[in-house]
């Protein structure tokens, strides 16, 4: 009898300890690669769209897409144009608003509103304001735990032309961010505490407009991050920069996360006249040095990002209906599709999710290196200005930002 009670007492415990494991949301993904672990959903929507499970208007300005974890819906707007205060909003799973909060100023000049997507993991939340200062709120009250000014606290000079943009990077106990100082060029700090733990010089130059990413390489873990001129290979344990290759764009605009895959970086950045174009760049054995495999200047993509599935890249020309499949080991377009403005773009269970950033249209496609087609779409109804949010799924839930408004459509397959 005993050690039947004892096994029910051991099994309670692993229960108990499944069910209140945290879930982590990150921007593009867990990987930020735009891959979506998602199964189970729709091949084809309704001639109208998909459903629209819930909506809501009065988030304010912003281009900041939604993070979803723990049963609830995290996205950032300014509502007042006055103060320019960033508000962070908590909405449950059917859309009700739970509470909202100021965490501070947040980016009031060039193209209005938030940019930092919330990142989450455990109980705490990260924002990195337009302005430059990031916030450790808890996800439970909204309270602030820590916060950090990049021009007060580390070094840096002024305000990016366009507004701080990247989410902070979590890598276990460091938060590691781009400040663009100086000295204090590329940070990890504590996420309990904001403490730095080390800084990286960089190549001394301003921050620019992306987030940087984790690569584990031959037991070697580096931070590859971008600032206005250069790419960078950074130690994660202690912030020694390894390598720096030069890309260049005329309004030191680089806003395309890089990508990474098969001991590979591919980073795109576009631009009207001068630009490095899109580049991949392969890492060394030791990871410590990187040669130059091929570069593309022909395909302009400023700020849609792109996806890797096998052995091509998937992403869209700024501002055109140009969607392209691009040979990942030759950097060469495969495959044109015209038929819907450029934009944003993710994947999951098989299909592709595109948002036109100028007209609204959202799109299902199937694509390869053989094709690029359009399955369904439908426009977006509501929202406010610039089409810029990244689209998120999670549990078979396509959430849609568009400026002051937030939309949840139902994407998954029904049994």
């Amino acid at each position: 009898m005993n050690r039947i009670v004892f096994l029910v007492f051991i099994s309670l415990i692993i229960i108990s300890s499944c069910t209140s494991k945290k879930e982590i949301s990150d921007w593009r993904g867990h990987n930020r690669d735009g891959i979506y672990n998602e199964t189970g959903l729709l091949k084809q929507w309704p001639e109208k769209g998909s459903k629209l499970l819930w909506s809501f208007e009065g988030i304010g300005f912003g281009h900041s897409a939604v993070a979803v974890a723990n049963d609830r819906v995290f996205v950032a707007g300014i509502k007042d144009t006055i103060d320019s205060q960033g508000t962070l909003f908590i909405f449950d799973m059917q859309g009700k608003l739970m509470w909202e909060k100021n965490y501070g100023k947040d980016f009031s000049l060039n193209f209005h509103g938030t940019r930092s997507t919330p990142v989450i993991i455990d109980d705490l939340i990260y924002i990195e304001s337009g302005m430059g200062a990031l916030y450790c709120l808890n996800a439970e009250t909204g309270d602030e735990v820590w916060s950090k000014d990049f021009i007060a606290d580390f070094g840096v000079d002024s305000v990016l032309m366009f507004g701080y943009s990247e989410s902070v990077l979590i890598d276990g106990d460091n938060l590691i961010c781009v400040p663009g100082a100086k000295e204090n060029n590329v940070l990890a700090l504590n996420r309990f505490t904001g403490e730095k733990v080390w800084s990286c010089a960089g190549e001394g130059e301003i921050a620019t407009y992306n987030s940087p990413i984790l690569v584990h390489h031959n037991g070697l873990k580096l931070v590859i991050a971008m600032t206005a001129g250069s790419v960078m290979g950074i130690d994660a344990t202690n912030g020694e920069k390894y390598w720096s290759i030069e890309q260049t764009q005329q309004n030191k605009i680089h806003a395309n996360t890089p990508i990474y895959a098969d001991g590979k970086i591919v980073v795109a950045s576009a631009g009207r006249t001068t630009t490095s174009g899109m580049v991949q760049l392969e890492l060394l054995e030791d990871g410590k040095s990187v040669s130059e495999v091929w570069r593309n200047k022909k395909f302009v993509n400023l700020m849609g990002g792109l996806v890797k599935l096998d052995s091509c890249l998937y992403g869209s020309a700024y501002m055109k209906k140009d969607w392209q499949v691009i040979d990942w080991d030759t950097g060469e377009t495969l495959v044109q599709n015209k038929e819907i403005g450029g934009g944003a773009i993710i994947y999951a269970d098989g299909l592709f999710y595109c948002y036109a950033e100028r007209d609204g249209e959202v799109a299902l496609a199937e694509a390869s290196p053989e094709k690029f087609e359009i399955i369904s779409k439908f426009k977006v109804p509501l929202g406010t200005k610039e089409h810029w949010a990244r689209p998120v799924i999670n549990k078979g839930v396509l959430y849609i930002r568009h400026g002051d408004a937030l939309m949840a459509y139902d994407v998954k397959a029904k049994s």
